[in-house]
């Protein structure tokens, strides 16, 4: 019994050490951060506790299935946005999403333990489907969610271009949950769209930030900024883009700034620290903008809405944005399986947080249809709504520390899409039109004399 309980011990501390090794991103410095006599004392009781179980436990149990457990419970008291992914969900992540894949085109989240859609993504057949922001999907082609890990779900959405799959809704307003029956289609990658809307009004949507995102903007503003008329305004919208990556939302940005900080990175440990300049540009875009967020944008979407807003380079038009303001490192582990744990916040150029406060427009208009607007607006869920969610803090100075940053976002359980667009759809898009009208306003008054 002594031996036994000396190897389970001896198993905690093994367990304990290799993750204050693995949790912080490859690269960085690894180093043994010496145990408190309090951390000490609680390896024992959770030593005990293995030993209880592998001895008593009804069915034999094996150590590691009790241990990735234990990881998974350790995490899951931190943030909503860190976690462990076991290796098969680890390959699910790391689907080569510079291709094409099929699946509906909804991003979902777990809130409260119930996946949750945060939004569907305009133009995909969950969007046709008539799957909104805040459902709550109880069941995949009959299969209880509950119980199941993000990845899961996400992989039981997933399929075959032209199956059926049947998701489950949960919906405020519905006395029972609602069967949608969703055709799986081919979800294009590309992150951008654009079209002149009138002459010399020119309008961008960005879905998702991903590579080579920057190259899409500068090409479609080639072509913008190439028509009849010399450019006098421009949309760029940003709703419901769920994020992608840093060095493409920073580079976004850097298109339309000429200097000054675009966005600052702050974790406990000074090596976390990461401030984004911009540069002057070689070519100019020295005309209005106004840029279009809702509660569906989040992550470097905000980045990039918080940076034009705080140099005051565009008006923000909308409502609120959800409020992602963390930064997340990945570690593989040998075992195939990653770590994946919130580092540090996101600051505006001003110094302010995004963190479960979101990006605030200036001119807040919550109707986006012309039809909507005797309906009751939908709750959507923000950041602040997430169980855990870390709490905003002032951009300060950290702690020192022998960590480091990883410069790119980890790409999220989503479905990406992009919307067919045109100007007939855009005519009924409320806060379009209301930006084009600001943005006629602008040019008109600007040639005027007073």
């Amino acid at each position: 019994m002594i031996k036994k309980r000396e190897h389970n011990l001896a198993l905690c501390l093994f367990f304990l050490l290799f993750v204050s090794l693995c949790v912080f991103y490859s690269g960085f410095h690894k180093r043994l951060i010496a145990g408190t006599e309090k951390t000490y004392e609680e390896l024992k009781i959770f030593s005990d506790v293995l030993d209880i179980i592998e001895k008593n436990y009804v069915d034999p149990v094996d150590s590691k299935t009790l241990i990735r457990g234990a990881i998974k419970g350790m995490i899951n008291v931190l943030d909503p946005h860190s976690s462990y992914l076991l290796p098969e969900a680890f390959k699910e992540l790391q689907i080569d999403t510079r291709g094409r894949f099929t699946g509906v085109g909804i991003v979902i989240t777990m809130q409260n333990n119930v996946v949750t859609v945060i939004s569907p993504i305009e133009g995909t057949p969950a969007y046709k489907a008539g799957i909104r922001a805040g459902d709550i999907i109880v069941k995949v082609d009959g299969v209880e969610t509950k119980g199941m890990m993000l990845w899961e779900v996400v992989k039981k959405i997933r399929g075959k271009k032209g199956t059926t799959v049947i998701l489950t809704i949960s919906r405020e307003g519905l006395d029972k949950p609602r069967d949608f029956a969703i055709v799986r289609d081919v979800i294009p990658l590309e992150s951008v769209r654009w079209l002149e809307l009138e002459p010399g009004f020119g309008y961008i949507r960005i879905t998702t930030f991903r590579d080579d995102t920057d190259k899409e903007v500068e090409a479609a503003l080639r072509k913008l900024e190439s028509g009849r008329e010399p450019m006098h305004g421009l949309i760029l919208d940003l709703r419901d883009n769920p994020g992608g990556l840093l060095e493409q939302a920073v580079n976004v940005s850097d298109i339309f700034l000429e200097e000054g900080r675009i966005v600052s990175i702050m974790g406990r440990v000074k090596t976390h620290n990461k401030v984004f300049m911009a540069h002057p540009n070689r070519i100019k875009h020295n005309y209005p903008m106004v840029v279009l967020i809702n509660g569906g944008s989040a992550s470097a979407s905000e980045i990039v809405a918080g940076a034009l807003q705080d140099h005051g380079r565009a008006l923000i038009l909308g409502t609120t944005s959800f409020g992602k303001g963390s930064v997340q490192a990945i570690e593989r582990m040998r075992d195939g399986s990653a770590l994946k744990l919130t580092i540090a916040r996101y600051y505006t150029p001003k110094g302010r947080s995004i963190q479960a406060e979101g990006i605030k427009p200036d001119i807040m208009v919550e109707k986006r249809w012309v039809e909507e607007e005797k309906k009751t607006q939908t709750h959507r869920l923000r950041e602040k709504d997430l169980k855990n969610h870390i709490a905003p803090v002032p951009e300060s100075e950290p702690e020192e520390g022998k960590k480091d940053v990883n410069e790119k976002e980890m790409r999220k359980f989503s479905e990406p899409g992009v919307p067919k667009i045109s100007k007939e759809l855009l005519k009924r898009d409320n806060q379009v039109q209301r930006a084009l009208q600001i943005l006629k306003g602008w040019y008109i008054f600007s040639g005027m004399s007073f």
